[in-house]
């Protein structure tokens, strides 16, 4: 085919085709129509706007073709959405002989993916002329033969379809010879050559004839083919059979052997001129002769090669029944073979993966690769479904014959599945059916969707008090379920102010390990209970996080002596060890036994048996019994007996005050006494001594003492009293009030430890409270086993019982800043206690 044959008229045509591009909606299809060997640029159609797409958004969308195995023959301008001839097109070479021919075209664009389908019809033009399969066809004709004989001879065949396809033939003009086209059932010609005038081989030994086969196009093409045709002389009757043309139906892949037919002519004449020969006429191509064999004698035609149907479903065999005769005459006929189709070919699948892998937190309806399956097959044989196994969270979806979408069919969560092993199976309808399968990796890929998580809320430390700078306390952990850095955690401080001082000031924590850290000796006496956050965050973007709180008890030590509160009268004593003082005070000798004359007075920093404090009196220098005793627990100086004029009338006591620590820490106190006369003595003194000695009246102080001590009574019933009341509309204010959810609400029990002198819990309510939230203050909470080896008196008890609330008027009073901490309250003050050494469990105090 040449372009520059065409006329203008052909041209016109060409544009005329190129404007009747149509668009069909059914089945959601576009459909246009191109003549093969279009020009480059030649325009196809709107494909933009018949899809409904706006220009602007072609490039943005990654507006792309896909076309299966016609590479890049038509091509889109994303400027104006025109569809255009990119390359050449060659209709034979895409579809053969078929009588329809189209491209398929899928287009997609993404930002939400699309998938259009587009059919592209190319329409066949006059560009291949009818060929012949030789170029000269010899025939052998006996002079003998009669007008009206008719001779076999090989068409054309013409590669284009439809009108350009329709042949006619002609042959030049001689006197002998006259050519006749029949048409039969198969729709195929049958060209012979009619002897119109008888030949004389002495006249004329050998004829040439042009054949010459035109095609129905426009403008017309033609093909030749030469007629060699030789004269014989001798045998007048030829062999003949039965039917001109024998059609077959034979199954494809039939074994060797088979047979297709048994071919039977017969010859009028007598002899050896009766004699036949079948044979393969010389118009059999090879291919044919790879496929089927005659048996000379039988004329049987039997199989010899494999039959495909895909490859070849018509064969036509021109068969020649030649007599042996010296001068042999021939008979011919034609078999035409046609193939059945069997279900011999399993479906193909061909899988593209679009959006793999897939983010766990696609969308229902994302599509996550696309299908396409052919069958080589015909009718049912080649008709193919697809199925899915497991469906779940996938399914297939239907867009188009023959092709398919693996679409997402519910959400996804990559830490329950991170993987699908998915199965396409592809059947057609074929009786037995065959089937293909194929296998789909979804790989779910990770989202930050989980935050770091710890095994509790809340822990509790312990850390001893004067650790060492930098000391390891405690390990935080927390475990993310996400992947890669999305479950890469880091720990940080969740700073806050600390007192006067900043969190980090206190505590560090390394940010991959967890390790907590302090970073300074921490004083149980000044920071009794460090309650702060480690909040743990991913490395995700954005970041997720979480927060665990830590509340970390210092535990106390016994590094504090007890303390002598300050004496209220001048100078001490030279030589008072321990920070003690010394203070003289007149004491009549008229007092009896039991007679309370003084009161020392300490406090303790530290915490528990380390601040519980014991006074013991030392012995007087030369061994003299001193007519005095101390209190063990109360520090209160009474006489032991009645003065006499026998005891000096200067008294020096020294008072030992200890705590039960490991090891115990001491002070002294010295208290000086004068004892005078009963008409002497001075009224007594209702101040409060401490770290020192008081004296009693003399004689006649009696009733004044009376008086004082009525005094102090009516004083404890009021407040108690005011107590009471106190203690009673504070429950009454916390019963009604919702709980508080600060992080120094009501804790749980605290660790009781142990030591050498008891069991003991530590107090949260200290000089300083370090909480993280607003709320009620936490109780203290002492308690005490009976594991000393001496108790109090039921006389000491009763004395603590009696000065209890005294002791903490009179600490305020000193001024040593006791106020700000607990008191120190004897383990038995509780009228229910048991005392050391009576065994069982030791009474619970519950401070607030």
């Amino acid at each position: 085919m040449v372009y520059s044959q065409r006329s203008p008229g052909s041209w016109r045509l060409l544009l005329s085709l190129l404007l009747l591009a149509v668009w069909e909606p059914a089945s959601s299809q576009v459909r246009y129509s191109v003549p093969e060997e279009a020009k480059h640029g030649t325009f196809v159609g709107r494909i933009a706007q018949d899809l409904g797409l706006e220009l602007a958004e072609l490039v943005p969308r990654l507006f792309r073709l896909a076309s299966k195995g016609h590479g890049n023959l038509l091509e889109v301008n994303l400027q104006n959405g025109i569809l255009f001839v990119n390359s050449r097109i060659d209709r034979e070479e895409l579809c053969g002989r078929s009588a329809e021919c189209s491209i398929h075209l899928e287009v997609i664009v993404d930002r939400p993916l699309q998938v259009f389908h587009v059919e592209v019809e190319v329409k066949d033009i006059n560009d291949n002329a009818p060929r012949f399969f030789r170029q000269e066809q010899r025939l052998f004709i006996l002079e003998s033969r009669i007008v009206d004989s008719r001779f076999p001879l090989e068409g054309a065949s013409d590669m284009d379809v439809g009108a350009n396809a329709e042949l006619r033939y002609k042959l030049n003009p001689n006197e002998y010879f006259d050519l006749d086209v029949k048409a039969n059932e198969e729709e195929t010609n049958i060209l012979e050559l009619v002897l119109k005038k008888a030949v004389d081989r002495e006249e004329i030994q050998e004829h040439l004839l042009l054949l010459t086969a035109i095609d129905g196009g426009k403008p017309e093409l033609t093909g030749t083919v030469q007629l060699l045709i030789n004269v014989l002389d001798a045998n007048d009757n030829a062999p003949k059979f039965d039917k001109s043309i024998y059609n077959i139906r034979l199954l494809e892949n039939a074994p060797n052997g088979t047979l297709v037919i048994k071919l039977n002519a017969s010859d009028a004449d007598e002899g050896i001129n009766k004699e036949i020969v079948y044979l393969f006429s010389n118009l059999v191509l090879d291919n044919v002769k790879s496929k089927f064999i005659i048996d000379s004698n039988s004329g049987e035609i039997t199989v010899k090669g494999e039959l495909d149907y895909e490859d070849c479903n018509l064969y036509e065999i021109n068969i020649d029944a030649v007599d042996r005769s010296p001068f042999p005459l021939t008979g011919h006929c034609k078999v035409i073979v046609k193939l059945l189709d069997e279900n011999d070919n399993t479906p193909e699948m061909v899988i593209t993966s679009i959006s793999l892998p897939v983010q766990e937190d696609a969308s229902v309806g994302t599509i996550i690769a696309l299908i396409s399956v052919s069958d080589r097959d015909s009718g049912a044989n080649g008709q193919v479904t697809c199925s899915l196994t497991p469906q779940v969270p996938f399914k297939l979806v239907s867009t188009f014959k023959n092709y398919y979408s693996l679409v997402l069919d519910s959400a996804l969560d990559r830490e329950s599945v991170a993987n699908y092993a998915l199965v396409v199976t592809a059947r057609d309808g074929g009786s037995p059916s065959l089937s293909a399968t194929a296998s789909v990796s979804v790989e779910v890929a990770d989202v930050n969707d989980n935050a770091p998580a710890f095994a509790q809320p809340e822990y509790t430390v312990f850390v001893k008090e004067n650790n060492p700078p930098g000391c390891h306390i405690f390990t935080v952990s927390a475990r993310d379920a996400d992947a890669q850095e999305n479950a890469l955690v880091s720990y940080s401080l969740v700073e806050r102010r600390v007192g006067e001082r900043a969190l980090s000031s206190y505590v560090s924590v390394h940010a991959e390990s967890g390790k907590v850290y302090a970073l300074q000796p921490l004083d149980h006496e000044e920071l009794e209970l460090l309650q702060f956050q480690v909040s743990a965050r991913d490395a995700g973007v954005p970041p997720l996080g979480s927060n665990v709180t830590l509340q970390v008890f210092v535990l106390d030590e016994n590094d504090n002596a007890p303390a002598l509160l300050p004496l209220p009268l001048p100078l001490p004593l030279p030589g008072a060890r321990g920070g003690g003082g010394a203070l003289s005070e007149p004491v009549s000798r008229a007092v009896g036994a039991g007679h309370v004359v003084a009161k020392v007075r300490a406090v303790d920093a530290d915490s528990g048996y380390n601040a519980w404090l014991s006074y013991e009196l030392q012995p007087a220098a030369g061994g003299a019994r001193s007519p005095f005793r101390v209190a063990l627990y109360t520090g209160e100086i009474s006489t032991t007996r009645a003065l006499d004029e026998a005891d000096a009338p200067r008294q020096r006591l020294l008072v030992l005050v200890k705590d039960h620590g490991e090891p115990a820490l001491t002070a002294t106190a010295t208290v000086l006494l004068s004892l005078v006369e009963s008409g002497q003595a001075p009224r007594p003194s209702s101040r409060v001594l401490a770290g020192g000695a008081g004296a009693g009246a003399g004689a006649g102080a009696g009733a004044a003492l009376v008086d004082v001590n009525v005094y102090l009574i009516v004083a404890i019933c009021a407040v108690s009293s005011l107590l009471v009341l106190t203690l009673l509309l504070s429950t009454a204010l916390r019963c009604s009030a919702p709980p508080s959810e600060g992080a120094c609400g009501p804790g749980k029990p605290t660790l009781v430890c142990s030591s050498a002198v008891g069991s003991w819990s530590y107090s949260q309510q200290r000089r300083q409270r370090v909480c993280s939230g607003e709320g009620p203050p936490k109780a203290d909470l002492m308690a005490f086993s009976p594991s000393l080896p001496h108790g109090p008196s039921s006389a000491d008890i009763r004395e603590a019982e009696t000065q209890a609330e005294g002791e903490a008027g009179s600490m305020q009073e000193a001024g040593h800043g006791t106020g700000s901490r607990d008191s120190k309250i004897s383990p038995w003050a509780e009228g229910g206690a048991k005392s050391p050494g009576h065994g069982g469990c030791p009474k619970v105090l519950i401070f607030n």
